[in-house]
């Protein structure tokens, strides 16, 4: 196949990067089971989830340091906010794509983890779970230019009976540009080129492709449209590439609406447990309920509308426009919640003299409301974030505040530049659903540890 972007790819041709390690079976399956058996009993289709740094995790991160969990953090919210404020990072065109980059340091830090199977005979793959994005990729031989470590062997297309390029005429190529922001690109055999780029600088570029996907206890989807990477580059960790399930007809929830229904629900887990994909029915009365937003801004991320925080049972003393005033997303990779910077003031005030009998402490990386000692030591209040239409997410201690380390325990929000983002400390062992086709997103206490 040929390459028409900018990269001296006939210099660069390499073996894929195979590791003959399975994944890791432990104490923790039994307990996935019996999750599962649980899930199974209603309707759609369920997958196991794993918290990104959990010991029971079929790829766990390296053991990072939080502030750079929170580095990583960082960087995937500037890419949200100028992705939609149209302030394009450089990082995030096609340019992007000739910079070496260090293996290592990408998107992945904050998001979870569930396998999928690929291809005829299937084979299972460890991959990120976001609803950030679009489109679906992963790693495959030969990795022409370069393959990241990943827990098992690299997906092999020539293995696969049904597998097939996608050609640069079909539809799924012309749908590309809406689901990375970046132009798709030809081969000289007429195959189409994707790039997926992220704006911590990690990046996958491959040929769109189509194959049988299974997921769940065999379930098996024809037609499959993914990206096979052929350069893929950033902190992915040891998974094989990413899951999209944003609001774009390339994403996986989109290609699996017609079979399944247009909606998905998660559990995101506590690092000491497992959590839930599900994909099509629910159970619906379990949740209550909050309108998902219309936005011009981008109509693939799931925007929805933060009316008000309550702490101690007292609300902020803000404007209602403090909180409309500024659009709001709920993302599953982002780790700390952003609030409008008038909100997160009153906020931290809130809490400040709530825990005014505990030192405090120096501010840790971008949380500057801190104190000394463990979060079991503290007396945290009760807070809740409430939502058009009364859906309330009313947050337990850890959902709250956060040990950074073995002496400090900081607030779990930080001020928004122009975007708020609810982010996964906050959604931590709640179920939420996203129900696309009825256009609303559903909160429910206990879902998962």
């Amino acid at each position: 196949m040929g390459w028409l972007l900018s990269l001296p790819f006939f210099l660069l041709l390499t073996a894929a990067s195979s590791l003959e390690e399975d994944v890791p079976h432990s104490s923790c399956s039994s307990k996935f089971m019996d999750e599962l058996r649980l899930l199974n009993d209603s309707s759609g289709l369920h997958l196991t989830l794993h918290h990104p740094r959990s010991r029971c995790s079929p790829a766990p991160f390296p053991n990072l340091t939080f502030s750079t969990i929170l580095s990583h953090d960082e960087a995937r919210v500037r890419s949200l906010t100028a992705r939609l404020t149209k302030t394009v990072s450089p990082l995030l065109r096609p340019a992007a794509v000739s910079i070496p980059l260090s293996p290592g340091a990408s998107i992945g830090v904050g998001n979870y983890v569930t396998q999928i199977g690929l291809g005829t005979p299937a084979k299972s793959y460890v991959m990120v779970v976001d609803t950030g994005s679009s489109l679906s990729w992963l790693q495959c031989s030969p990795c022409r230019i370069y393959c990241h470590d990943q827990v098992g062997p690299v997906f092999d297309p020539a293995a696969s009976a049904s597998y097939r390029p996608v050609s640069c005429s079909e539809s799924e190529c012309n749908s590309l540009e809406s689901a990375t922001l970046n132009p798709s690109a030809c081969s000289l055999d007429d195959v189409c080129i994707y790039q997926a780029s992220y704006g911590d600088r990690s990046f996958s570029v491959g040929y769109l492709s189509k194959d049988v996907l299974s997921l769940g206890s065999g379930q098996r989807f024809a037609g499959f449209v993914y990206g096979c990477g052929q350069d893929n580059e950033g902190l992915f960790g040891r998974s094989a590439g990413l899951i999209g399930l944003a609001r774009n007809k390339l994403s996986l929830l989109s290609q699996l609406a017609p079979s399944l229904g247009y909606s998905f629900s998660y559990c995101l887990s506590t690092a000491a447990s497992t959590g839930y994909l599900s994909i099509g029915s629910y159970n619906a009365g379990q949740f209550s309920y909050t309108p998902m937003q219309s936005s011009s801004l981008d109509n693939s991320l799931y925007f929805v509308r933060l009316t008000s925080i309550t702490v101690g049972g007292r609300g902020l003393p803000v404007s209602s426009s403090a909180f409309t005033g500024t659009p709001t997303i709920i993302d599953s990779g982002t780790v700390i919640t952003r609030l409008p910077s008038n909100v997160y003031a009153a906020l931290s005030s809130a809490i400040a003299a709530a825990l005014r009998e505990y030192p405090r402490q120096p501010a840790y990386s971008i949380l500057d409301t801190c104190f000394r000692g463990s979060l079991s030591r503290l007396a945290v209040p009760a807070v809740a974030m409430v939502f058009q239409g009364g859906a309330t997410l009313r947050l337990a201690p850890r959902n709250v505040m956060i040990d950074v380390d073995g002496s400090t325990t900081c607030l779990a929000f930080a001020p928004a530049r122009r975007v708020a983002i609810i982010g996964n400390k906050q959604q931590e062992t709640f179920s939420v659903v996203y129900d696309v086709g009825r256009s609303r997103i559903g909160f429910a206490a206990g879902g998962c540890g």
